[in-house]
């Protein structure tokens, strides 16, 4: 029996990786759940799949819940370090991290430490110190499963073609990596994106995604995560990672090797697929997606990323070439950006104006980050995200 936490368990990693567990039978099991504030639903998930741990990050929704665990699961208290404890249990098989933002940091490196397996979706981590997590890995004889569609397919890809696990060491075989991208919900927008509003960015043409995300995918910045994710995850260069516009999100990313074969991971746009990789690795089962009909997909797109329109994709690569501290300073002040956008408080183009500004002000550091610089890192850069979005200085943000 796989034992399986899940951190995130009401996000829409969280719920389609049980709705994947809840199909497989007995064979799977869920050890421990995390939330944060979704209450009705976590205790529905709690109720469904019985999990010996429960764990939610706000301690309103935690005075909320408290006297309705039913018998047999441990309700941990509100903090950060109830997530390490459970990515860190000793008979957890399987860790899936769908948490949003640096909140994944901190539970990534306890179930590391722990020698875990992790079906990693929450990418900033992995942007803040991804190097030298992958170093951790090794050290401490874990592994880290990509669960994100495009970095799943770059992994699908390359199953057979190395020892077990061993997938980052493989890139002297690799040639270029094709990183795709939906495009978002304004690749072919004419109109001005200054005036885009939060309602608008939220409405992607393929994925159902939580609202971070989803904004980070229609500004691009989710690519240039997943550009610096893959770029540590499979040891490659900056030269060797091609992001590509597909609107069509078949064909979910690709990878030529160096005798010009290219090996592409193609299906429908469900999560549950490379969710389902990820649980039931290196096996694969049947699932409940769709199979992927070649005839009504026989029109595949395949464009150039427009880098004028959407800055904060250079901004990604120009931080992941400056290397140090960047990428996790970059991490942080989007998520600050983000929030704001939702709020109301800047325009869709004064996010990367805001990031911008904070990158400027950051310090140059050599080297990867060590674990304890990237978490420095993104508090700084969150105050100093928070002071630029008070004073206004990003309006004079020229990219």
């Amino acid at each position: 029996m796989k034992q399986i936490v899940i951190l995130g368990s009401t996000g829409s990693i969280g719920t389609s990786s049980l709705d994947v567990i809840a199909r497989m039978g007995e064979e799977y099991r869920v050890l421990g759940l995390s939330a944060n504030n979704n209450t009705d639903l976590f205790l529905k998930q709690i109720h469904q799949f019985k999990p010996r741990f429960a764990a939610v990050l706000n301690p309103a929704s935690y005075e909320k819940i408290k006297d309705q665990i039913p018998q047999g699961t441990r309700l941990l208290p509100p903090e950060i370090d109830s997530l390490s404890f459970m990515a860190s249990l000793p008979t957890a098989d399987l860790v899936v991290s769908g948490v949003v933002g640096a909140v994944g940091f901190t539970p990534l490196v306890s179930a590391i430490k722990a020698g875990k397996t992790i079906a990693l979706a929450n990418k900033e981590p992995m942007v803040m110190a991804g190097k030298t997590l992958m170093k951790e890995c090794e050290r401490w004889e874990a592994a880290i499963l990509p669960v994100d569609s495009e970095p799943s397919a770059i992994f699908q890809c390359l199953a057979g073609e190395t020892d077990e696990y061993n997938y980052h060491k493989i890139s002297r075989d690799i040639s270029k990596v094709f990183l795709t991208a939906s495009g978002g919900p304004f690749a072919k927008r004419k109109a001005a994106l200054s005036t885009v509003t939060p309602e608008e960015a939220l409405n992607h043409p393929r994925w159902k995604m939580g609202k971070k995300i989803t904004i980070d995918s229609s500004t691009l910045m989710n690519k240039g995560f997943e550009a610096i994710e893959i770029m540590n995850l499979f040891n490659l260069p900056e030269e060797k990672v091609q992001i590509v516009i597909h609107p069509q999100s078949i064909v979910h990313s690709a990878v030529e090797f160096n005798d010009g074969a290219i090996l592409a991971q193609m299906g429908e746009p469900d999560m549950r697929v490379p969710i389902q990789y990820a649980i039931t690795y290196p096996k694969r089962v049947a699932g409940p997606v769709k199979k992927l009909n070649l005839f009504e997909a026989a029109k595949l797109e395949f464009f150039e990323p427009d880098f004028n329109r959407f800055p904060c994709l250079e901004l990604a690569l120009a931080a992941a070439r400056k290397g140090g501290i960047l990428p996790a300073v970059l991490s942080a002040a989007d998520e600050i950006a983000v929030d704001a956008f939702l709020k109301g408080q800047i325009k869709f183009t004064d996010i990367p104006k805001l990031i911008y500004t904070v990158l400027q002000a950051a310090p140059q550091t050599k080297g990867d980050a060590s674990l304890n610089q990237a978490a420095e890192a993104d508090q700084w850069a969150r105050e100093a995200a928070e002071a630029v979005l008070a004073d206004k200085t990003y309006k004079k943000a020229a990219i």
